[in-house]
């Protein structure tokens, strides 16, 4: 069985401390997250949180009580002022992908063509979601210096909400987050070179397929002929000139088939 600590009594500590120049969030009521990865995001961090943590977590974050965030492979720093003079050192985990992982993200970048153009414009493809988000509240993990041992504290809350924002405005920082960046993925993309030739970069060997069979169909006949036979009239009135310039028509489109 392990051992916990005892709950820390809350009473010996004062007011946090308040702080000048701090990450202040952008988001001053409701809830954190504008995209849908930011929102899923949210909703894995407060899936089993408990609410008043939280809830002081989004205070901390929005009256700038974080005074940096650093988000690096597999973990977010953050460094958070408190009650007391040191600020507490809060952090955010999550397992980097692993070379197996790495390979399925660049197969699915692959098959997905427009995705790279998405994340580079500052957009996440859903398809990409299920693997660069946490895959639930099991897979992050939380840790702090302050003498909370909740999961997660208030201090890595408030880190937890402030990550929300910097992937809500830069979506390649859960890619960062991951351990991979969008250079590794255009390289894994454009890497694969299997049916390249290499000794004919230019083609000039290469076996070009048969053309396709088309069906004719001549243009004439997708036109309205009631608005054909008004144009040509504006040239004749008379109706046998008319039909005699329709079968010319006709027969000039057979022609050039």
């Amino acid at each position: 069985m392990t051992n916990r600590r005892p709950a820390p009594y809350f009473g010996q500590y004062g007011k946090r401390r308040p702080v000048t120049g701090g990450l202040e969030a952008r988001s001053q009521r409701g809830s954190f997250g504008r995209t849908w990865w930011g929102r899923e995001f949210v909703d894995i961090i407060e899936f089993v949180a408990d609410k008043g943590r939280m809830s002081r977590g989004r205070s901390y974050a929005r009256s700038g009580q974080v005074i940096s965030l650093e988000i690096a492979g597999g973990m977010v720093t953050g460094e958070v002022q408190g009650s007391q003079l040191q600020p507490f050192v809060a952090t955010v985990s999550i397992d980097r992908l692993d070379e197996a992982e790495v390979a399925e993200l660049v197969a699915l970048v692959r098959r997905q063509p427009g995705s790279l153009a998405t994340l580079a414009g500052g957009g996440v493809p859903e398809v990409l979601g299920p693997l660069l988000l946490p895959a639930g509240a099991s897979a992050l993990n939380y840790d702090c210096t302050c003498p909370d041992d909740g999961w997660p504290c208030k201090h890595a809350a408030a880190v937890a909400y402030l990550t929300t924002e910097r992937i809500d405005e830069n979506p390649l920082e859960i890619l960062t987050l991951r351990g991979v960046d969008l250079d590794m993925l255009i390289d894994g993309v454009g890497g694969d070179s299997s049916d390249v030739d290499v000794d004919d970069w230019f083609g000039d060997e290469s076996q070009l397929p048969d053309l396709p069979d088309a069906d004719f169909r001549a243009a004439i006949d997708d036109l309205d002929p009631l608005l054909l036979r008004k144009a040509i009239r504006s040239v004749s009135e008379d109706e046998r000139a008319v039909d005699a310039a329709i079968r010319e028509l006709k027969a000039l489109y057979q022609h050039f088939r």
